[in-house]
This record gives structure tokens, C-alpha cells and sequence, in this order.
């Protein structure tokens, strides 16, 4: 059956690819877009979800929602330095496009009040429209069938810190808000798991550049400025944490291992704002989410390979592609 689901994201790379996943994979049947304050300017983040709209050739058909234009409680921080525009330097005419007039929170309480028990989101951006859902409808959580939440390390290193993940750093208010506001949790963390399972190393990049359909060149042009970036620190390859986080909503089979864990987040350290303390169970305390551990990171790079090969043609002319 198709699964119901709403990606809630701060588009750029990654982000674009989980889009393609929910607009593209038969399985999905995607209800909503709704954008969070992250990683490129927000007005840009906006363009950069209906650029990926049009690649998947569904331009106008999925409703996409402005959301929280900043951090709960403090400024916004961003991460051009790692994705540029976040979409390679591709544009399109994109000017008679705009959000919905309904806000994103809006949206995903009346989406998850809709269909109570049944709606999946996936969160791949900061926590800060989920935390504010929650906040609005105290029945939010309840409503969400399952929040797969791409954030935090498991006891591992950070992305933007040595502590901290971007998307817990960026709001760590709204991520530790979330953990405590009773959601069914599953957290695909960036270490070890996005390190070990979710990086596409120049044998995957060079077959998707084979392809040589509109959404390979798509998915070559995107993540071509991040790739660049994580060749600078040492990952020999793109990192896909977000598509992964989409891939495990609507493919639970490619979950190979995880543990059920208490996960807070640090607000107020000095050097740890946004560090995810996960606890395997050994120190009393109430498991209130998922964790995953392991995946089957082949079959994952099949999974967005072979949506990759599709001849699918944009709705609009993308310049660059």
C-alpha cells in the first residue's frame, strides 16, 4: 500500500534527492512539502523544492508549504559553505511558483489530524516545524504515525561540530522538544551510520554519471559542490543521509539493524550545543526512540540508482541539465 508522507526539509543536495525518492518511488504517496529554516536562505530553499519538483516531472502536483522561517530561539545559521544554492547552479523559470498559502506547521497538524495513525514524515532538516506542530496541537505526536528524524550522532562525531550534527545544531531547542514530545522516533544518525552506509564513492557516482538521463544529470549537477566539499574533509565521496531517511519511510526492509535508545539534546553547552546523548539502556532511563544501527547500504544505492535510470523529463526547461 502506498505510504502516506510528508518530507519536511531545508532543500539543498541531499535533500533534493529524498524529494525525488518521495515524488518518484510508487510506494510513496506524498501529501506535502514543508520547509524548515536550514541549510541555504530560505527563499532559495523554496526554489531549489520546485526546481526538484519539475526534474521529477511533478511540478503543481505536490503542494509545498512555507514553514518556520528561523530557529526557535535563536538566529539562523546556514551551510552555502558545504552546498552553495544547493542545487549546482541550476535554475529554471520559476516565477509565477509559490507557497501555499497555508504555513507548514498549519499543514502538518491538519495532514497528521486527517489521517491519525497513518501519516509518516520524514524530518531531514532542523526539528523546527515538528517541534512547533507539537507546541500547536498537543495531539500532534499522537496523530504522526511514525517521525523518522535524520539527525544527530550516535555518540559520535559532529558534521559542523566536533559535538554536533547540522540539523540538531542549527535548532537544538526544537530537537530536544521533540525527543520529549512522545512521537513513534526512528533517527538516522550522521555517524557512524551516514559514514559507513550512505556515502556514494566514485564507483556509484561514476555509474549514475553513465546513466545519462535528465535525473542523473540532475543528481550529478546537485551534488556536485557538496562532493567537492566532502573530498576537502576527507569523505571520498557524496554523503545521502536524507535520502536515506526517505529510502528507510517507504522501505523499511533496508533496515538491517537498530536499538531502541534514549535521545536528548544539548542546549546549553558551551561546546556541545546540539549534541545528541544517546542511551543504549544501561542508565535507567526511558527509550523514546529507534536508532538506527546498520542498513543495507548496497541495496540502497540500487534503490536511488534505479530511480535515477528512469526517463522521466522535466515539466519546464532546467537550464544546466
Amino acid at each position: 500500500m502506498p505510504v502516506p508522507l510528508v518530507i519536511d526539509t531545508d532543500t539543498a543536495q541531499d535533500d533534493c534527492i529524498a524529494l525525488l525518492a518521495g515524488l518518484l518511488d510508487p510506494r510513496a504517496d506524498l501529501r506535502a512539502v514543508t520547509m524548515v529554516a536550514g541549510n541555504v536562505g530560505f527563499r532559495r530553499q523554496l526554489r531549489n523544492a520546485f526546481l526538484t519538483l519539475n526534474a521529477a516531472g511533478r511540478l503543481g502536483d505536490v503542494p509545498v508549504h512555507a514553514g518556520c522561517r528561523r530557529p526557535l530561539m535563536r538566529p539562523w545559521t546556514g551551510a552555502e559553505n558545504v552546498h552553495g544554492d544547493g542545487v549546482g547552479g541550476l535554475t529554471m523559470d520559476d516565477t509565477d511558483q509559490a507557497a501555499e498559502d497555508e504555513h507548514g506547521v498549519d499543514a502538518l497538524v491538519r495532514l497528521a489530524a486527517e489521517h491519525p495513525g497513518e501519516l509518516s514524515i520524514a524530518a531531514i532538516g532542523p526539528l523546527t516545524n515538528i517541534a512547533s506542530a507539537a507546541l500547536k496541537d498537543p495531539a500532534f505526536a499522537s496523530n504522526v504515525g511514525t517521525l523518522y528524524v535524520m539527525g544527530g550522532s550516535n555518540n559520535g562525531r559532529g558534521n559542523i561540530t566536533p559535538a554536533a550534527e547540522f540539523n540538531f545544531y542549527v535548532d537544538p531547542e526544537a530537537a530536544k522538544a521533540v525527543f520529549a514530545a512522545g512521537f513513534e522516533i526512528v533517527v538516522v544518525p550522521w555517524h557512524p551510520l551516514t559514514l559507513e552506509r550512505a556515502v556514494f564513492g566514485p564507483d556509484t557516482l561514476t555509474a549514475i554519471e553513465e546513466l545519462d538521463t535528465p535525473l542523473a544529470r540532475f543528481f550529478t549537477r546537485v551534488c556536485g559542490p557538496t562532493l567537492e566539499f566532502d573530498r576537502s574533509v576527507g569523505i571520498d565521496g557524496t554523503t545521502h543521509p536524507d535520502s536515506l531517511t526517505a529510502a528507510l519511510a517507504l522501505h523499511p526492509e533496508l533496515l538491517r539493524a537498530g536499538g531502541r535508545y534514549n535521545v536528548d539534546v544539548e542546549t546549553s553547552g558551551e561546546i556541545t550545543r546540539g549534541y545528541a546523548a544517546m542511551s543504549w539502556g544501561v542508565h535507567g532511563l526511558e527509550p523514546n526512540a529507534t536508532v538506527v544501527e546498520d542498513v543495507d547500504a548496497q541495496a540502497f544505492r540500487d534503490y536511488l540508482t534505479g530511480l535515477l535510470a528512469r526517463p522521466v523529463e522535466p515539466r519546464r526547461p532546467i537550464a544546466g541539465v
